[in-house]
């Protein structure tokens, strides 16, 4: 397998309207603000498997086994309350954790296991959903004056997860490869 045939690929759930537009909004200001721009490389997401190498003539496969997988799960709303932080560069909007969440995300692990034969690295942090808005090129000093803006600002939000997507780097950012709708409502109608 040649180098350039391998490519950087994730797992995430991308928010639809009007989320999506406030997050890269939040994205933006952070640009002009505070002079990061890495998160805007990637669209609004929560990460549900961190990046890995695939050889590109592969990626159907990968593909076809988050269709698989997704179409098991039933689609639930994921909430979002204010802002957190991970010192000394990361800034994030926070995700209101879920049963359904959790399980999507050990769901997509899972399947990262037994289907691709990925697995995670052994300093692995525990799975933490958020929605970053400043990360990498956030400079230390900056962070401080960065995180005392978005500390006490308000922000709520709810999105439906319906779909599963895959994301490609393309060389300068990530490009949303393939969409994995998760399986339409089936709820027991209960008397």
């Amino acid at each position: 397998m040649k180098k350039d045939n391998v490519k950087l690929y994730f797992v995430a759930l991308v928010p639809g309207e009007p989320v999506y537009s406030r997050v890269l909004d939040l994205k933006k200001e952070v640009c002009t603000r505070f002079a990061s721009k890495a998160a805007l490389r990637s669209p609004p997401h929560i990460t549900l498997h961190m990046p890995f190498q695939w050889p590109q003539e592969k990626e159907a496969r990968l593909a076809s086994s988050l269709t698989t997988l997704a179409a098991e799960i039933a689609v639930f709303d994921v909430s979002l309350q204010g802002f957190g932080a991970f010192p000394p560069r990361v800034i994030y909007v926070q995700v209101e954790e879920s049963e359904p969440l959790r399980a999507l995300q050990q769901a997509v692990q899972k399947n990262a296991r037994s289907r691709w034969h990925i697995y995670p690295k052994q300093d692995s942090r525990p799975f933490r959903p958020h929605m970053t808005i400043a990360f990498r090129d956030l400079k230390k000093p900056v962070f401080a004056a960065a995180w005392a803006t978005f500390a006490s600002r308000r922000f709520t939000g709810t999105f439906p997860a319906n779909e599963i997507c895959l994301l490609k780097h393309n060389g300068k950012s990530w490009d949303i490869a393939h969409t994995a709708p998760l399986a339409r409502i089936f709820r027991e109608n209960r008397e």
